[in-house]
């Protein structure tokens, strides 16, 4: 899947997560630049992760996280 499409299907999930219709993605977006993101929210968005693109990230993945665009990175090579 190219970065276009997670960052498509990535929007839905945080916008569901957050039950905001107007939140946008970009590859800098961090926890500190959306106010409800929590550590509940970040397993949420996680867990939704998983789902949609059918991969599991393990726990080491999960820490090197720092935005955004990280996690659309760990995605596409996992979907590759």
């Amino acid at each position: 899947m190219d970065e276009q499409g997670i960052y498509a299907k990535l929007t839905e999930i945080f916008r569901d997560v957050f039950d905001d219709d107007r939140l946008q993605l970009k590859p800098n977006t961090t926890a500190a630049d959306i106010p409800d993101w929590d550590s509940v929210n970040h397993i949420n968005i996680t867990a939704a992760s998983e789902s949609v693109f059918g991969i599991q990230f393990n726990s080491s993945e999960l820490e090197e996280l720092r935005n955004v665009g990280d996690l659309v990175a760990t995605i596409k090579k996992k979907t590759e």
